[in-house]
Order: C-alpha cells, then sequence, then structure tokens
C-alpha cells in the first residue's frame, strides 16, 4: 500500500497582483498627465502647451505621456471628460447617480440639486470653454471639439429638463435653458461681475424655478 501524498498549499498568483500594482500606477501616472496638461492648457493656452511641457509637469518622460495619449488633441479631451464629471471614472454625466436623482424627489430640492451641482461643473470647466473658443478659429480639430462639446451639453440640458419636468423639453425650451447654464453666464456674473459661488447657485436655482415649467 502505497503512502499518502500530502496536498501541498497553492502559492498565491504574484503574477495577478504585479498586474493589478501595474494598472493603479499606469492611472496614477495617468491622471498626473491629466492634471498637469490641465493646468497648462489653462495657464498658457492651446498652441503654448506641448506634449514635452506637459510631461516636465507631470514629472514624466515624454515617452510616457504618448503611451497614454497618442495626440494633444486626445489629451486635451481627457483633460474636458475628467472635468465635466469630476473624475476618471468612464461614466457618462447624465448616467451618473447624481443627476438621475434630478428626478426624484419634491421639485423644488431637484431644482436646489440641479443649480448645485451646475455650480459646481462651472467651477471645473469654465476656464476650458475660455480656452476651446479662444483656440478653435486657428485650429479646425480644436473647433472640432468645440462642436461636439456643445452638442453634448445641448444633450445633457435635455436630459436634465426631463427629469425635472416630467417630458422632453420643446426645441424653444431646451435653447432657452441651455442658454441660462451656459458657461458664458456662469463667466459674466462670477468672473467679471465677482459674484460668489454661492450667490450663483442661489440666483441659479431661483431663475430655474421661474423658466423651468412644473409640466
Amino acid at each position: 500500500m502505497s503512502a499518502k501524498v500530502p496536498e501541498t498549499t497553492k502559492a498565491p498568483d504574484r503574477r495577478r497582483y504585479r498586474s493589478g500594482l501595474r494598472e493603479q500606477q499606469a492611472a496614477t501616472t495617468r491622471r498626473a498627465v491629466v492634471d498637469a496638461a490641465c493646468g497648462l492648457f489653462v495657464a498658457n493656452g492651446w498652441a503654448a502647451t506641448g506634449m514635452r511641457e506637459v510631461a516636465a509637469a507631470a514629472g514624466v518622460a515624454v515617452e510616457t505621456v504618448y503611451s497614454h495619449f497618442s495626440s494633444k488633441r486626445g489629451l486635451l479631451q481627457a483633460v474636458l471628460d475628467i472635468a465635466v464629471v469630476g473624475d476618471d471614472a468612464p461614466v457618462a454625466l447624465a448616467e451618473r447617480d447624481d443627476f438621475l436623482a434630478l428626478g426624484k424627489g419634491q421639485r423644488s430640492a431637484r431644482i436646489r440639486a440641479a443649480a448645485r451641482g451646475l455650480t459646481a461643473i462651472q467651477v471645473r470647466t469654465a476656464s476650458l470653454a475660455v480656452l476651446l473658443r479662444q483656440a478653435a478659429p486657428a485650429d479646425e480639430e480644436v473647433a472640432e471639439m468645440l462642436r461636439s462639446t456643445r452638442e453634448r451639453q445641448r444633450i445633457d440640458v435635455a436630459s436634465a429638463f426631463e427629469l425635472l419636468v416630467g417630458r422632453a423639453p420643446s426645441r424653444l425650451e431646451c435653447d432657452g435653458f441651455w442658454a441660462i447654464v451656459s458657461p458664458e453666464v456662469y463667466l459674466l456674473l462670477v468672473e467679471e461681475s465677482g459674484w460668489s459661488l454661492e450667490e450663483y447657485e442661489t440666483w441659479m436655482a431661483e431663475v430655474m424655478e421661474r423658466v423651468i415649467p412644473r409640466a
């Protein structure tokens, strides 16, 4: 009768651990590159910001920047996408819980939440909106990015209106609401007129209450 061979304890899968660590490091590096690019784009403009400058600001090699973004346009798009939602999770604004919550609860609370969320978006994106408008006339790629960004804004505005009212907006309703919540109005009131963010948010909630129909 042969002796029973003892079972051996399976060694931990170190390859999986190393792979997860590399993915985490890559994500951290990518976000550092995006943050550096955002600061440089806003401070120096589109034309004066190159991939080498971004690499230096992020503390990485220029090859590392290109390993994450094949072009400066792609890098700017990532900057815009993250600025809109506030993080780098691959979830669109209109699919996020805070946005979908605009369709739940009492109307006044939903409108205040919409004004609060809009204010946060304006803080993150208004300077980038200025960047796009300044660079678009001289760069067709940026001009196309501006057009697509504006169209995405209009779609998100229509979705927010539908959640707040319970029906899709008419063309005039959508365009009017879009104008009110535009970065241009935010820049006029906060950047040029010196309003505080609290004043802008309160005013926006009051305007929404008056302008958005109840049904």
